[in-house]
């Protein structure tokens, strides 16, 4: 027995008394908040998440779907990189420009076999202009969650304006929670006591999101 399956028994265990009608928790909270603070066009809203991630010490760059091979592979070569990883279905011609070594992502990877790639490239689910915050599903263009754990550096490509919302209600309402959602908002980072900034704790030292404008 797994221990997936060990907690959800215990979380059917412990709701093996509740009524069958009892209003669904969905039904049963209140939710009277704002939704979104304020009314923005597409272009304040991509300003407010680019301004926010800049807050974060993430770096910030725009381009569209023909300047894309180009900025990556001017990303990689600036970081260093030497080898890249790659989600199973990241768009074929967004590396197209670049030399760094592709490695794939596969299940039978070890945490020490990605630790050694330099960077990583992703796509995103959807991105909160209000907090700065990326969201990414383990889609297929995305990758399961180690993979942008592991690399130091992470390259997360942001669709403009189609992946791009203003607030967190809004992000909430295209994400399924059924999958396996990893909330990203900045480099990883941590302070001590002394409030000691400290990066690339529990994830990767550098941050950069690309906003890519055009459909």
């Amino acid at each position: 027995m797994s221990r997936r399956e060990i907690v959800l028994g215990r979380i059917r265990r412990a709701l093996a008394d509740v009524p069958a009608g009892d209003d669904a928790y969905a039904d049963a909270v209140t939710r009277d908040y704002l939704r979104v603070h304020g009314a923005r066009s597409p272009e304040e809203t991509s300003a407010l998440l680019a301004e926010n991630l800049a807050d974060y010490r993430a770096v910030v760059h725009r381009t569209d779907a023909q300047g894309l091979p180009a900025l990556l592979a001017r990303l990689l070569t600036e970081r260093g990189a030497t080898s890249v990883l790659v989600p199973p279905a990241l768009p074929a011609d967004w590396l197209r420009a670049s030399e760094v070594t592709r490695v794939h992502d596969r299940a039978a990877s070890s945490a020490y076999e990605l630790e050694k790639v330099d960077s990583v490239v992703t796509g995103c689910a959807v991105a909160i202009a209000e907090t700065g915050t990326l969201v990414l599903d383990g889609s297929p263009d995305q990758g399961r969650r180690r993979i942008t754990l592991m690399p130091d550096h992470h390259i997360c490509v942001v669709r403009v304006p189609d992946q791009v919302v203003s607030s967190l209600p809004q992000a909430l309402e295209r994400l399924d929670p059924a999958r396996p959602l990893t909330w990203i908002s900045g480099p990883s980072a941590t302070s001590d006591i002394e409030l000691d900034r400290v990066e690339g704790v529990h994830g990767p030292r550098a941050l950069e999101v690309v906003l890519l404008g055009g459909r």
